[in-house]
């Protein structure tokens, strides 16, 4: 059965993306997840694409849910996207956005269609940790995501060497290329490697040290809001 998705307009979509649409010929890595919550890690992997991958900007698709994740106790979109905005204030060129949402898109796959499909004029390049390349396989149509766009991959401890030898990596092993700023015009089927200086923390490790992290952002959201009201 066909899914059926909301139609969205070039308004909505800007409004999704912070008013802001991406100019013709941008470079535009994507970061998609559940970010529950999301952690300097993910930080870390944007800032060094756009270094790396000379990306204009570094786009966290925040999910709506996670199709591999049923059952885990996730907080709301909201609450994951206002702790994504806090932690990249001072980044600019990292965008949190919810447009998957707005797209209708359940999975990646379905995603990086519909966004390659409204913004035809931008470069994109799927961004993703090493840890997602071993389990790439188990996503809705997988290999179709490397046939939509180039694919960055970050070495993230310790699942580096694993990755090497995972499915998806031998599946395409003639189509890994160098790294540079020629990759983001690639035609795909195209992937890098990336080793970078990682960081271990991950969103297990936050949820089992912090258990009620959400709460605290949802606090901290209403607080911010008391005092804005008072000030009008």
């Amino acid at each position: 059965m066909t899914e059926r998705r909301p139609f969205a307009t070039p308004f909505q979509l800007a409004d999704a993306l912070g008013a802001d649409k991406p100019a013709r010929g941008q470079r535009i890595g994507l970061l998609g997840g559940s970010f529950n919550p999301a952690h300097k890690t993910h930080v870390a992997m944007s800032l060094e694409a756009i270094k790396r991958l000379k990306l204009d900007a570094v786009w966290w698709l925040v999910s709506p849910h996670n199709p591999l994740k049923v059952g885990q106790d996730t907080a709301s979109q909201e609450i994951r996207s206002r702790h994504a905005t806090a932690l990249t204030k001072q980044h600019k060129n990292i965008r949190i956005t919810c447009i998957e949402s707005l797209l209708g898109t359940r999975y990646s796959c379905h995603s990086l269609a519909a966004l390659k499909k409204h913004f035809v004029q931008v470069r994109f390049v799927w961004l993703m940790g090493s840890d997602n390349l071993i389990q790439l396989p188990h996503w809705r149509n997988w290999t179709d995501i490397f046939a939509q766009m180039p694919i960055a991959v970050f070495a993230r401890p310790p699942y580096s060497i694993q990755a090497m030898r995972c499915k998806a990596a031998q599946r395409f092993r003639q189509n890994r290329q160098r790294v540079g700023r020629q990759f983001c015009t690639a035609s795909p089927p195209a992937w890098v490697f990336i080793h970078a200086q990682a960081s271990r923390q991950s969103s297990t490790q936050i949820r089992m040290q912090q258990p009620h992290w959400a709460n605290s952002v949802n606090s901290q959201f209403i607080s911010k809001k008391s005092l804005s009201s008072h000030d009008l």
